[in-house]
């Protein structure tokens, strides 16, 4: 199938079994036959949103999608579902780390598309020199066949209470390359090379770091009664060699589809999150 013409390949990425990774940027949407589609539409383009596609090419090779990611495929290719690893690693990975119990697994050489979206992803290489990485729940969304994709446990018992982020989350490793997802358009997420020093961190917007790295949460001053006044409490820090992927202007987004008074609240600069007030929202769309 051809979508010359159709999409603006952004980014690309070989695996050294030879499967290309291709993050495809569709140039417009014509529109559709519903109104209220439309009108939603034309914001869009007009906030200068694009949908994206993934698209997989295989040569002989193999990948790994997350169940659902799946759009459409052609060529001499074969579908299989497995725990990933065994029964025990798959209940573990939808047990601890909210990832799908099974993964699906597309083998032969043809094209892969994923589903299409206006969200973001990114292509990322792993192995080499960096090592594998460490992704938020549900961050991952495809790789290549060799990837391991395993349940990473704080060490700390402190992260997993206080950071925001649970004991567990997701470590992709062996040598290939992962589809990650991004919460953020790509320009806006800064990668911070820590080169053995420390990074300190007021949320959870830092979503991916270097295998390396390691991720603790700690006082924002030396004593509990500073750091009980402060306003800061608790920071989510990092150390070691390696890089952290942060997406800063995460909260902006969700102070803006949290609430209508969003905006007036991201223009102070006030609050975060606001996630769970989705349902007082009334978009007009009595459906």
């Amino acid at each position: 199938m051809s979508l010359k013409g159709k999409f603006d390949i952004t980014a690309s990425k070989t695996a050294p079994d030879g499967t290309v990774f291709e993050i495809l940027e569709l140039q417009e949407l014509k529109g559709y036959w519903n109104t209220f589609a439309a009108e939603r539409l034309y914001y869009a383009n007009k906030a200068g949103m694009k949908a994206k596609v993934v698209r997989i090419r295989l040569d002989n090779s193999s990948i790994r999608l997350e169940p659902g990611a799946l759009y459409f495929m052609q060529g001499n290719l074969e579908m299989k579902t497995s725990s990933g690893g065994g029964m025990m690693k798959g209940l573990l990975r939808k047990t601890l780390t909210g990832e799908t119990f099974f993964v699906n697994e597309i083998c032969g050489t043809g094209d892969v598309y994923l589903e299409p979206t206006f969200g973001h992803y990114f292509l990322h290489d792993i192995g080499g020199l960096e090592g594998g990485v460490v992704v938020d729940k549900g961050y991952f969304f495809a790789g290549s066949g060799e990837l391991d994709i395993a349940i990473n446990k704080e060490k700390k018992m402190s992260a997993g209470f206080f950071g925001g982020k649970g004991f567990f989350s997701t470590k992709i490793s062996g040598i290939g390359v992962a589809v990650v997802l991004s919460p953020v358009p790509l320009d806006e997420v800064e990668i911070m090379d820590l080169s053995g020093g420390k990074l300190s961190v007021d949320g959870s917007f830092a979503f991916m770091r270097s295998e390396s790295v390691q991720y603790t949460v700690e006082k924002s001053s030396k004593s509990w009664l500073a750091t009980s006044v402060s306003g800061e409490g608790l920071l989510q820090t990092y150390s070691g060699a390696g890089k952290v992927w942060m997406a800063p202007t995460q909260s902006i987004y969700e102070q803006l589809t949290a609430v209508p008074g969003g905006m007036a609240s991201a223009m102070r600069g006030g609050g975060g999150g606001g996630g769970d007030d989705d349902d007082d929202y009334d978009d007009g769309d009595d459906d």
